[in-house]
């Protein structure tokens, strides 16, 4: 059965209310009720944190060694600049897949960088919260072909 850790953060927690118009209406419990029901039909396990602090995010990668397959991870603003969160992703050596819900290339300068890219088998940006599903079942394709 494949294990896939889920990870949100800073101001996940707000989606719905936070910059709708940059975000979509819907809510990060809306995102793991949809992604959790992908991994029943793929028959997997997900467990999903979100947190606004780094040390918390990174305490989970480290965890999530032996125990998960793989990582979704939308590191909200972390993704431009959180080397630490960068360096534990590589170090737990886990196929990893980032996620964002808004196109971070089409926005402000600043947000066009990701520190996390590199290490990551794959991006999904600008899809709404439709593109965690999608990488959520790109991902465990690549973790049962392995």
């Amino acid at each position: 059965m494949t294990s896939v850790l889920v990870l949100n953060g800073p101001n996940l927690n707000l989606l719905g209310t936070r910059e709708p118009d940059v975000y979509g209406r819907e809510t990060l419990e809306d995102v793991v009720t949809i992604l959790t029901g992908v991994m029943d039909e793929l028959g997997g396990k997900l467990e999903h944190l979100q947190s606004n602090h780094e040390g918390v995010l990174i305490d989970a990668i480290h965890q999530a060694r032996g125990v998960h397959d793989g990582i979704l991870i939308n590191p909200g603003a972390f993704t431009h600049y959180s080397y630490a969160i960068r360096d534990a992703l590589a170090s737990v050596a886990l196929p990893t897949i980032e996620v964002h819900i808004s196109n971070i290339h089409a926005r402000e300068p600043f947000r066009h960088h990701s520190v996390i890219a590199p290490i990551a088998i794959g991006q999904v940006v600008g899809l709404g919260i439709d593109g965690y599903e999608w990488a959520l079942r790109a991902l465990v394709r690549k973790i049962e072909k392995k």
